[in-house]
């Protein structure tokens, strides 16, 4: 998520969480009219035979079947020359979209993070889960602070629903230290996948979540609750998704163990539209809980 993208496209551009899918304006209602009828053969009468195609001596049928092989040996002679041609400079005939659906094309697994390169996942994937067993969920209780250690994160909560269009706002972009959780969501430490979503930069500097993809494999990360516990979660996998095919059942789902999704920004920025194109998704699952150290 940037800030250079404002409030434009909601929280990292991400789609929010999953509704009725035929009672929002992208998916209208389908109307199913009744099975088309297929048409009726029609039954002409018996036609009299064109004048000269036969005769006595067959000659006009002879000519007529002479030009139809003429003309097949023609269009076969045609399709080979064409297929030479493409086998030659096939870049030269591939269509857009064809090509278009060749540089979208996505690695099946998610990355470890840090250093290696990630990737989006398989539509059917399950969230990725770390080595370590969950802990048993608690009760609910609002999430005041987010720490991650390795990134030297350390940063506020607030909460934020959503818009018009349905998609998770943005915290604020005044403070660039600030972590919005999805208060239509679970918390951090119940049971079920608690999202936070933070800026990646903003006009002038980089912002809380700028550094999100160097997380590894096995991280920690401490939410610490307004009830004065603090849920410790452990990265279990770390997606880069394309904002047009973003995995909501994934990030959404429900889930019986208590779990975290951290998302931002992150690929390649577009000038022409202002947005990032891909997000930046952590999974973690809740392995730990301890008093909080300190007001949250």
């Amino acid at each position: 998520m940037s800030g250079r993208e404002g409030r434009r496209e909601g929280p990292a551009g991400q789609p929010g969480p999953p509704v009725d899918p035929w009672m929002t304006a992208d998916h209208p209602h389908l109307v199913y009219g009744p099975p088309p009828q297929f048409f009726q053969p029609v039954i002409l009468p018996q036609q009299e035979p064109w004048p000269g195609a036969e005769g006595p001596s067959g000659g006009g049928s002879t000519v007529l079947r002479g030009m139809l092989l003429l003309a097949a040996v023609a269009g076969v002679v045609i399709i080979v020359f064409g297929l030479v041609l493409i086998l030659r400079s096939p870049e030269e005939y591939e269509s857009p979209a064809r090509s278009a659906l060749k540089v979208q094309a996505l690695a099946p697994t998610v990355g470890p993070g840090g250093a290696a390169p990630l990737s989006q996942a398989d539509p059917t994937a399950p969230p990725p889960r770390p080595a370590d067993p969950a802990a048993a969920p608690m009760q609910p209780s609002t999430p005041k602070r987010l720490i991650i250690p390795r990134l030297g994160v350390n940063a506020p909560v607030e909460s934020v629903g959503t818009d018009k269009s349905g998609a998770i706002e943005t915290p604020s972009i005044n403070d660039s230290n600030l972590v919005g959780w999805y208060r239509g969501g679970p918390t951090a430490g119940e049971a079920g996948p608690a999202v936070m979503l933070g800026h990646k930069d903003t006009v002038t500097r980089a912002a809380v979540f700028t550094r999100l993809h160097e997380i590894r494999n096995g991280d920690k990360i401490e939410v610490v609750r307004l009830d004065g516990t603090t849920a410790i979660f452990t990265v279990g996998g770390v997606e880069q998704a394309n904002k047009q095919t973003f995995p909501t059942d994934r990030v959404y789902g429900p889930r019986d163990d208590a779990e975290l999704r951290l998302i931002t920004c992150g690929g390649s920025y577009n000038q022409t539209t202002g947005h990032y194109v891909d997000n930046i998704i952590v999974y973690a699952l809740m392995t730990g809980t301890r008093p909080a150290v300190g007001k949250p």
